[in-house]
């Protein structure tokens, strides 16, 4: 538990004070930019202390003027704080709903643009996710998502929501595969132990919408390239 201690003491210690100048900030001159770069060197910090590294592979050079959809396998509650410092740009994800609640947190998400998601199954609510997911990509803002939905229990990969390829199939936006493991090793689900260890990512190569005849087709393709960059064993 030590290295859980240290992680969450970062966060909280550094934290606590980049929140108490960063939201009054945002508030009043409506730009998240700065307390955004704190947070992703808040994340950075804490992961370093608590020994995890983070070993990533970009397979392709993004356009920087791209904005794009981040769809990554899901296999530790470390995958977020991982995947955001690596990001390019402002990155916002879908996160469940009640996270909006937690107190001086929530109300960070809601600053910086994070998309709540009722898991209700009502398809309006799905809608509803998927049409302000377009609104931060028309706004510039890169999109990260889960497209498992949830964490695999163990590690192999699960079968895809379909809200994320609705969404790439009505922006056009450009779609990178995300494979990530060593995590699952060092945070299981349902376990607030973490081991210090190495995180693997690789960034593919961007896929576009047009080239695919239908969401299925692409959602195929996302999957065929997740599972490329993961160990056999996690596969199916």
């Amino acid at each position: 538990m030590f290295a859980a201690f240290v992680l969450f003491a970062a966060w909280i210690v550094l934290g606590v004070p980049a929140a108490v100048v960063g939201i009054p900030w945002t508030v009043l001159n409506g730009d998240i930019t700065r307390m955004y770069g704190w947070a992703m060197a808040i994340l950075r910090i804490g992961l370093r202390l608590c020994g995890i590294r983070i070993q990533a592979e970009w397979r392709a050079r993004l356009d920087p003027a791209q904005t794009c959809i981040f769809l990554s396998n899901h296999v530790s509650n470390l995958d977020p704080p991982v995947l955001f410092p690596l990001l390019p740009r402002r990155t916002v994800a879908f996160l469940k709903r009640s996270l909006m609640s937690i107190p001086v947190l929530g109300y960070g998400m809601r600053l910086g643009g994070f998309i709540p998601v009722d898991r209700d199954g009502r398809v309006e609510s799905a809608v509803e996710s998927v049409e302000a997911a377009a609104r931060v990509l028309a706004s510039g803002v890169h999109v990260l998502s889960f497209v498992e939905g949830t964490r695999s229990r163990d590690g192999r990969l699960q079968p895809f929501k379909k809200g994320p390829f609705f969404l790439a199939m009505s922006t056009g936006a450009a779609v990178v595969p995300v494979s990530i493991h060593g995590t699952e090793a060092m945070m299981r689900k349902g376990s607030l132990k973490i081991f210090p260890g190495t995180a693997y990512v690789i960034f593919h190569a961007p896929q576009y919408p047009r080239d695919y005849a239908s969401r299925e087709a692409l959602m195929a393709a996302v999957r065929e390239t997740i599972a490329s960059g993961l160990p056999e064993w996690m596969r199916t």
